[in-house]
């Protein structure tokens, strides 16, 4: 028979095991919620590369294909 794979969710600030039930998830506690957004806040966390929208990309650049006559 085989066996059912569980999986363990843990806080991502003090490393403790949450349940997905739990009001605070993915953390384990408020505390750990606010640990988490004062990181965001001042900076330590950061996306790593630049998002660009292509849509706006594609207006900044001139066509070179097109003639103002």
């Amino acid at each position: 028979m085989p066996r059912k794979r569980t999986v363990r969710l843990r806080c991502p600030i003090c490393k403790k095991v949450v349940k997905s039930q739990d009001a605070e998830f993915p953390f384990c506690s408020e505390r750990c919620r606010l640990i988490d957004l004062g990181k965001w806040a001042s900076g330590q966390y950061v996306i790593s590369s630049p998002l660009r929208d292509t849509s706006e990309s594609e207006l900044e650049q001139p066509n070179p294909e097109r003639t103002d006559d």
